[in-house]
């Protein structure tokens, strides 16, 4: 399949949120992605329910909502009622992390894993074939503009060769310094999902930016 873009709400306009959420509904971004931090997993705090439920009224793009915080199971019903189709938890926030992907499924969503740059992708192996999809962080969680991590590209790799060793179906999802140079190259690694924040929303011209991270 073609590649697809997520750009990332956090780094959005929130005085003039709704305006944005429209201009993604004029765009071609396949997806919206939401990261909800809780100050404690990661050093920030984002933006909650509330967001999610104005989005579940104003767009039909898919949601995918990355959930930055500890115990993310305690939610799994909130994110559902939000009308989310992708919900991603941290490998490294779940101790039963099969449960928590049985419990996703369960509300009638897709189930993502996410690693840290510092997570190994084998430690997804007992996992990968229960998963829609694996989203690699390529900057350290928790605020928007860093700079792309390079040994991102060898993870895509790798988690490209478990997935087919294994036969799994999991889209391979990148976030964290893409641009138009590192997004190229993630798809040639085998990225299916790339997710832009600020190279989306600091562009003079965001669709015409979504576009060219399509056409890549």
């Amino acid at each position: 399949m073609n590649h697809l873009v997520a750009p990332s709400l956090l780094s959005a306009n929130f005085l003039n949120l709704e305006k944005d959420i429209e201009m993604l509904n004029r765009s071609e971004a396949d997806w919206i992605h939401l990261d909800i931090m809780d100050g404690v997993f990661v050093p920030n705090i984002s933006f909650g329910f509330p967001v999610l439920d104005l989005l579940k009224e104003r767009t039909s793009k898919s949601l995918d909502v990355h959930l930055m915080i500890v115990q993310p199971e305690k939610f799994v019903d909130e994110i559902a009622a939000a009308g989310t189709e992708y919900m991603n938890v941290h490998y490294e926030a779940c101790t039963h992390l099969h449960r928590v992907v049985s419990e996703i499924k369960k509300r009638g969503m897709k189930a993502g894993v996410t690693l840290n740059p510092h997570t190994p992708v084998l430690l997804l192996e007992d996992i990968i074939r229960d998963l829609d999809m694996v989203l690699l962080m390529s900057v350290n969680p928790g605020f928007g503009g860093q700079k792309f991590i390079e040994h991102s590209l060898e993870k895509v790799k790798v988690l490209k060769e478990l997935i087919l060793r294994k036969n799994a179906r999991a889209l391979i999802e990148v976030d964290g310094g893409v641009n138009l140079e590192t997004g190229k190259r993630l798809v040639e690694a085998g990225a299916d999902v790339l997710v832009a924040g600020n190279f989306v929303f600091s562009s003079q011209d965001p669709i015409h930016t979504i576009h060219q991270l399509k056409s890549l």
